[in-house]
Formats: structure tokens, C-alpha cells, sequence
């Protein structure tokens, strides 16, 4: 079992000010969101496009299949609208086409100029055939950049090594709506780009990056504007959630899974047309399409996850799995599950004629993307960032890359494995009231960069645990705190089907959440992680 942290006592003060601290050194304000032009190649690509539109050139858009590349390319054609300017839009499919602008996307775009959304850095071969047929091809994307770049007309990447844009952790999204400011004034055109705020906040939250500075910003207004958006796809998912405020947590947890398994399952379409319908009629139906898609998607999962557990070398610092046919569009999920219940980095890899390809996710402050690449020998492609990569390889070659990655893990210092939702400390049983709860939604959005707090029950008298839902997979676990007091704490659990201890005691991490049903307000009290 997890060693038992040493935590501070907390009151609502001393829980305010460490709060408070997160945000010190970082700038909220709207008005601060570095200019486009500090993107390396940003004005150059507005004014290519720009020439584009104004001599009436074919353009077209490559998009990617997770929720920040549908998003952007929701971004993206919802702008082509309003100038207005006819767009060829493409996503990949990721069964049939891989990963980003391939030779085999590119075999069916007739265009004068390509640009991209959330891909292309490591698009080497797809710049050299766009150069053999006369295309201009501009990149936009956010992924780290290998150690060669494509020959691109334009490369707009803010990790770019001689990229002076400050801010670097963006998302893809955020890279094309930027891009599409500058095009704005170059064509002197006068659309309100802050529009597209409820889009950005699906796609920063969705992609996980850090809810500090500008992100937090634009998170925050997105949120308040997707709350009262007339747009089709906003009222869907405001009338699905069915509660007045959306907060960070309802899209990473009921919306960006349901727009991700399209692209996962069958075709990322799917949500590009849910993000650009412009009825509710048709807001509904795709969203229906979405939720059933999403459903299988846990089925496969499941599945998945059950037999790569299997396969779990428990000593190894990095793990590596690899399956015959498992589904490439659930890998990234497997991988998660394995580093939530191993505590460790994982790659799932997924086998099918002879070609290993897959996905891995990391934990604390472990780089995996900087792992991977050391093992570049053994690898067709890769690509990614510190916490999420993806890969692929000839299967004769796996055990050769779990053995050498596990090789080079071993210069990493244990801290560094240490997942950053740290608890933040204990709570008295009078301190979890309803001023506990807007002193937490003072601070939102949570999210990566700025967790949820997480509090800590030490060795609590069990009560009760009891399941709950159609098919009992939830708990419901009554706890004591305290033997000097009566009173006790109702903790859920989530798809987790607990049993009472031997011991009749627990220790373990929950957080506070508002939970609002039928109008009533009350205190949700959710378990983490058992010590």
C-alpha cells in the first residue's frame, strides 16, 4: 500500500492562501495574450493565405482526430464562413489514413496552398511532395519539433527553438485561432475573434494543458460564454449537462471523451459536424451519434485494459505492452489506466500486420517524449510532448524498446515519478460546508496546472460501503474521521466497486465538488485514492 503523506491541517484561510499562491506570477488578463506576430511564421502564413484568398486560390485545411484538432478545424472553417471563402476541410482517419498530413491525405487535396491545425511538425515527406507538386504547405501545430523541420513554405509552432512567442504551452487550437487573427487583419476585416473563446476552452481543457496565465483566462471566459451561446452545439451540450454554469470538469469528463471517440472509433467527422452544425436538430442527432459511439468505446477499453494488465512487467520503471489487434483508438486511454493503477509511465501499443503502433502517457515530471526519442533507432515515427506521445514500430522490435527505454529511465530521479496531485492537506469534519465550496469555485477552472484540491481522511472508522447504479459499479462508503464525534462522511467512488476492509479502517484522498440536482445544491464528497 502508498505511504500515508504528512499533510498540514487546514482551515479555510490557510487553504485560501495556498490557493492564492498558484497564481501569483502569472497575468489573467485578456489584454495580455502575446501577439500573433511573435510567432515565428505566423505573419508569414496570414499573408500567403491572405494572397490566397484575394487571387482566388484552392486552400485547404488538414486537421487531426483528438479534440484539440477537430476543434481547431471547427475554428478554422467556422472563419472561412464568415469572410466568407469556400475551404476544403479534411481530418485523417486514423485507420486509414495514420497520423496528420500523409502522402495518403495529400493524394486526394487538389489545392493551391495546405495548411494544417494541430499537426504536421514531423511531416518531413508530406512538405517534400507538397514541394513536387507546387503547394505552398504551412504548418501550424504545438507538438515538439524533431531535430529536423520540413521544408515548409511556413512553420507556426511556438516550440520552435527561435520562437520568440512567451507563452509556449498552448494548444493547438490556440496556434490557428492566433493565426487566423493576423489573417483578419490582413483581409481588414472586422470579425470579433473572442467568438471563438467557447471552442478554445474545449480544446485547451481537452488537450490538457496548464490552466495558468493566458490559458486560464481564455478558459474562464469560454466557459461563462459556452453558458449562454446560442450556437447549436453549446445548447446540446448545455441541455445534456442540464445544470446553469459548465464547469472544466463537465468537459474533461462528459464532453471531450464523447468528441473523441469518433476519431478513436470510426471517423472524427462525426464531431466536426456536431462543432459546426447550425441547427439543434442537428446538434442533437450527431451528439446522440457521439454518446453511442462513446459507450463503445468504454466496452473496448475495458476490454483492452483487462489484457494489457496482463502483460505488466511490474519490474519495470517504464511499461511497455503490446496486444494483437487491440483497438490503436483506445491505446491512449489504456495507457492512462496503466499509469493510474502502476503509478508509472505506460505505452500501449496496438499490433496489426507486423506494424506496432501506439500510445503512451506520463506521470510527474517524467519527460516520455524525450524517453521515446531515445530509442529513435528502433522506431518508423514518433511524436508527442513530455506527458503524451505517439509511436510506431516494426512488433519484432517492442522487447528491444522496452528494454532500452527502461535503460535510459534509470538516470531519472525517483522524485521525478511523483504524480503532481499532491494532497494538499487535512480537513476538519466542520470545515466541509458550503463556504468550503465557494471558497473552491473562487479558483476555478481546475484542471492541469491548477488541480482540484485534494484532502486527506487519516484512518477513519468504516461504517458502511455500499454499490450503487443499474449495475452496481459505483461505491457509496460512510466513513468516521473522528471517535471523539458521531458524525460521519458519505464519499462516492465512482466505477470502483469497494468491500469494507479487514481492518474496518481507511485512509484515503477525496476532493469537494458541487453537486446540483433538481435544482438542490448539496456537498459531493469524491474518493481518490486509498492508502
Amino acid at each position: 500500500m502508498p505511504t500515508l503523506p504528512e499533510v498540514p491541517l487546514l482551515d479555510h484561510t490557510t487553504l485560501e492562501s495556498f490557493l492564492a499562491c498558484r497564481f501569483e506570477a502569472q497575468s489573467e488578463k485578456l489584454s495580455d495574450i502575446p501577439h500573433p506576430t511573435l510567432l515565428k511564421d505566423a505573419q508569414k502564413g496570414a499573408e500567403r493565405l491572405a494572397r490566397a484568398i484575394m487571387s482566388g486560390e484552392k486552400i485547404a485545411l488538414v486537421g487531426d482526430y483528438d479534440v484539440d484538432g477537430v476543434t481547431s478545424t471547427a475554428i478554422v472553417k467556422r472563419f472561412f464562413d464568415l469572410i466568407p471563402y469556400p475551404l476544403i476541410t479534411t481530418i485523417p482517419n486514423r485507420f486509414n489514413d495514420g497520423y496528420g498530413v500523409s502522402k495518403n491525405v495529400l493524394e486526394r487535396l487538389d489545392a493551391d496552398v495546405i495548411f494544417t491545425v494541430d499537426n504536421g511538425i514531423n511531416a518531413i515527406e508530406a512538405a517534400e511532395v507538397c514541394k513536387m507538386r507546387g503547394i505552398d504547405l504551412i504548418i501550424t501545430d504545438h507538438h515538439t519539433p524533431g531535430d529536423t523541420l520540413p521544408d515548409a513554405y511556413a512553420i507556426i509552432n511556438p516550440k520552435q527553438c527561435d520562437c520568440s512567442y512567451p507563452f509556449k504551452e498552448i494548444c493547438g487550437a490556440q496556434v490557428g485561432w492566433l493565426l487566423m487573427g493576423l489573417l483578419k487583419q490582413e483581409l481588414n476585416l472586422t470579425i470579433d475573434m473572442r467568438q471563438f473563446f467557447p471552442f478554445l476552452a474545449l480544446a485547451v481543457i481537452a488537450d490538457v494543458m496548464p490552466l495558468v496565465g493566458i490559458n486560464r483566462a481564455i478558459v474562464k471566459i469560454g466557459l461563462e460564454m459556452m453558458s449562454r451561446s446560442t450556437l447549436s452545439p453549446f445548447v446540446m451540450i448545455r441541455d445534456f449537462l442540464n445544470r446553469p454554469a459548465i464547469s472544466s470538469e463537465d468537459i474533461a469528463f462528459q464532453i471531450a471523451p464523447r468528441i473523441n471517440s469518433a476519431g478513436r472509433l470510426e471517423d472524427a467527422s462525426i464531431a466536426l459536424d456536431f462543432l459546426l452544425a447550425d441547427t439543434t436538430e442537428r446538434a442533437y442527432h450527431q451528439f446522440e451519434l457521439l454518446t453511442a459511439l462513446n459507450t463503445l468505446r468504454k466496452e473496448t477499453e475495458a476490454q483492452n485494459t483487462a489484457e494489457a494488465m496482463l502483460q505488466v512487467n511490474p519490474n519495470d520503471t517504464i511499461i511497455v505492452v503490446a496486444g494483437e489487434h487491440w483497438n490503436e483508438g483506445v491505446v491512449g486511454i489504456v495507457a492512462s489506466r496503466l499509469v493510474s493503477h502502476f503509478q508509472k509511465p505506460a505505452i500501449v501499443l496496438s499490433i496489426h500486420n507486423g506494424i506496432a503502433k501506439g500510445s503512451g502517457r506520463s506521470i510527474g515530471n517524467v519527460d516520455l517524449y524525450t524517453l521515446i526519442k531515445s530509442q529513435e533507432t528502433h522506431l518508423q515515427k514518433f511524436g508527442g510532448h513530455k506527458m503524451a506521445a505517439g509511436l510506431s514500430m516494426s512488433s519484432e522490435v517492442v522487447e528491444a524498446f522496452r528494454q532500452g527505454i527502461n535503460h535510459s529511465a534509470k538516470t531519472i530521479s525517483p522524485e521525478d515519478f511523483i504524480p503532481h496531485n499532491d494532497i494538499v492537506g487535512e480537513l476538519e469534519h466542520e470545515m466541509i460546508n458550503f463556504q468550503l465550496l465557494e471558497l473552491l469555485e473562487r479558483f476555478e477552472p481546475y484542471g492541469e496546472g491548477n488541480p482540484r484540491p485534494r484532502f486527506l481522511i487519516r484512518d477513519a472508522d468504516v461504517i458502511a460501503v455500499k454499490l450503487f447504479g443499474s449495475d452496481q459499479s459505483h461505491s457509496r462508503i460512510e466513513l468516521r474521521p473522528s471517535r471523539v464525534s458521531q458524525k460521519t462522511l458519505e464519499l462516492i467512488a465512482f466505477r470502483r466497486t469497494l468491500e469494507c476492509p479487514e481492518s474496518k479502517k481507511m485512509s484515503c484522498s477525496y476532493t469537494v465538488n458541487k453537486n446540483e440536482w433538481n435544482g438542490r445544491v448539496s456537498l459531493q464528497l469524491m474518493m481518490e485514492r486509498i492508502f
